[in-house]
């Protein structure tokens, strides 16, 4: 397994392009970044060139404002296909070779059939879209109290929602902060979601910072990790405490888990 970071989140003193090297510098195989803007991509590319770090996984664009995804959004399905198609043109400019897809926050009142009915849809046509680009296409459930609304929480809900897709280029994004406050137990979870996971990011629960910072037994995580036969990226995606280059004491025994 690679271990990634996930440099919107940290090394956020430096311009987004400088962090490749920052993250480098600090041991890591890999970054992810959540939404590029349109300017970042040519010194992006640069620093890919010159760091030698690949760019892992980009988001699909979440929409405007206060909006987490557009992918669940009945009203919304051609601002959703025209933000694939960006993400699309960003992902081969970048070498990306994973994107993930935040399926948004309904309107109130949005009947819940017709919204599930939509993500699927759009799952299939991202799917099919990045598959002509060998791009890998995650969806992410998320907790409920970070992101009141959402419509995709929980594992059960996320890994429904791809067994009716039914499309071989979708995939979960399992993260451990994520799943720590929705199942009751995080092994167990990534058990039971072993066959969909394709990516996976984490940050310690509650607080979201540092591992060693909250209640995640990481060890425990990371061997049930292992157990699936996951082989893939493992990004550290949290908030700083402090700052981040000061906070990377958990690389070692994590560098352990995964080799």
């Amino acid at each position: 397994m690679q271990l990634i970071s996930n440099i919107s989140m940290l090394f956020t003193g430096l311009p987004l392009a400088d962090r490749l090297a920052a993250a480098r510098d600090a041991g890591f195989d890999g970054v992810e970044i959540q939404f590029p803007e349109v300017d970042d991509i040519d010194p992006l590319r640069t620093a890919i060139d010159d760091t030698g770090l690949p760019v892992v996984l980009i988001n699909v664009p979440r929409g405007v404002g206060d909006e987490v995804g557009l992918a669940c959004l009945p009203d919304r399905q051609e601002d959703y296909r025209a933000a694939v198609q960006l993400c699309a043109g960003q992902a081969a400019a970048l070498s990306v070779r994973k994107v993930n897809v935040l399926s948004g926050r309904p309107t109130a009142g949005a009947d819940p059939a017709a919204c599930r009915r939509t993500l699927i849809d759009n799952l299939r046509h991202t799917a099919d879209v990045m598959s002509d680009i060998g791009v890998q296409v995650m969806v992410e459930p998320v907790n409920p109290m970070d992101v009141p609304g959402f419509f995709l929480t929980g594992l059960e809900a996320a890994t429904g929602v791809l067994a009716e897709a039914d499309h071989p280029n979708l995939f979960l994004q399992f993260d451990f902060y994520h799943m720590a406050l929705t199942e009751p137990d995080l092994s167990t979870a990534i058990a039971r979601a072993a066959p969909w996971i394709g990516h996976v990011q984490f940050a310690d629960a509650p607080g979201r910072n540092e591992p060693g910072s909250g209640g995640i037994d990481f060890t425990a995580a990371l061997q049930a990790l292992r157990d699936t036969g996951y082989a893939g990226a493992v990004s550290a995606e949290y908030r700083p405490a402090a700052d981040t280059a000061a906070g990377l004491g958990w690389m070692k025994s994590f560098r352990k888990a995964l080799a």
